[in-house]
């Protein structure tokens, strides 16, 4: 071998030698990346972990549209929410919480992550777990991260979460943990870590949300983590409180929603001495569907009893809806109260939600709304 034909090919091995030095410091960043998100409240649940465990080995059942509707309605909107249902979180929020996360934001940590979660932000009658009104909260960390705090508040008496969007001034501090590193959680068979943050709500009763913030300790990384929960009363058992890794199913999923959806308001309407008026929004909307919101508000007196008429301009149909029972023929669509959610006293107000398929145009429909 001549000393050029030598030192051409030293070169060629510095080369590939640099070369894959520098593939494994790409794969092990990005690796550490990925494992940047990995943790959620498994009891009382986070709302996309409640639905994935509820529904995750069977996503695509359309049971879930009656049996499970709020989880249906985010099923349908982003799939990934709940898949990902480890990685609610913010970068960079330095502590301001409420200066990162608006309120009606709450659950999806101020759209984080491109708008994926938007949809935990939802207004509707989201399972509910019964607890005592002195509970633990248990954090799953299925990363090792641990905690420069943990942060549990639960909504003030007054609050319905079922009618009303969540904001700050609704939350109560019940329960917090300070600087605590991994090693001094609780090692979880099936892989992870968790620890339990004591709270405590005295004299609640019926529904309310337990809202908790997790500052994780690994970098400036905040989690944000909306329950629904049932003080003192009966609704779904709790779930289990050990969390295996997520995977993406092979079976195709529904479209991306668009992170601005529009909104328009509808005129009041009235029949007889009780009258009822509604208010429409498009919360999300995807190529070829979109999900909306009614809100109704008896007027001068209470009522009993409404039903909302829907008539589409563009060929729009209902496929599903939550907080009412509806029924399609033809252009129209007419939605009646379900039964817990018909009485209303004067200028009080409830709301619910569908999905709907459209076309290339999506006008809003032309409301009418019956009081009894």
């Amino acid at each position: 071998m001549t000393a050029h034909t030598y030192r051409r090919w030293l070169s060629i091995a510095l080369s590939l030698a640099i070369v894959a030095a520098l593939a494994v410091v790409l794969l092990t960043t990005g690796l550490a990346k990925v494992a940047d998100a990995h943790g959620t409240t498994v009891d009382p649940a986070s709302r996309n972990y409640g639905c994935w465990l509820r529904w995750g080995s069977r996503f695509q059942d359309p049971v879930m549209a009656t049996e499970d509707p709020m989880c249906w309605q985010a099923w349908q909107y982003d799939t990934n929410a709940m898949w990902n249902w480890n990685g609610l979180y913010r970068e960079g929020v330095a502590g301001n919480h409420q200066a990162a996360v608006p309120d009606g934001q709450l659950c999806s940590a101020g759209h984080t992550q491109s708008g994926r979660y938007n949809a935990m932000d939802t207004i509707g009658d989201w399972k509910a777990q019964s607890i005592a009104n002195t509970f633990n909260v248990k954090l799953f960390d299925q990363a090792g991260h641990g905690a420069d705090y943990v942060y549990v508040y639960v909504s003030k008496p007054g609050f319905n979460p079922v009618t009303q969007a969540l904001k700050w001034s609704d939350l109560e501090l019940v329960g917090q943990k300070g600087n605590t590193p991994v090693s001094q959680w609780t090692t979880e068979s099936a892989g992870g870590w968790s620890t339990l943050i004591g709270a405590s709500a005295p004299g609640r009763t019926g529904r309310a949300m337990v809202y908790t913030i997790w500052q994780a300790s690994h970098m400036d990384q905040s989690y944000y983590f909306c329950a629904d929960v049932n003080f003192g009363g009966s609704s779904s058992p709790s779930p289990s409180t050990s969390a295996s890794a997520s995977t993406s199913p092979s079976a195709s999923t529904s479209p991306s929603a668009s992170t601005s959806p529009s909104a328009s308001t509808s005129p009041t309407s009235s029949s007889g001495t009780k009258s009822c008026s509604t208010a429409y929004t498009v919360v999300n909307q995807w190529s070829g569907g979109f999900q909306g919101q009614v809100a109704v508000t008896a007027g001068g007196a209470a009522i009993s009893t409404w039903k909302v008429t829907m008539t589409w301009p563009n060929g729009q149909v209902v496929t599903s809806a939550w907080n009412g029972t509806a029924t399609t023929a033809g252009t129209v669509t007419t939605v009646t109260n379900a039964s817990w959610n018909g009485s209303l006293a004067a200028g009080a107000g409830t709301t619910f939600g569908f999905l709907a398929n459209s076309g290339t145009t999506n006008a809003p429909p032309v409301f009418t709304c019956a009081a009894t």
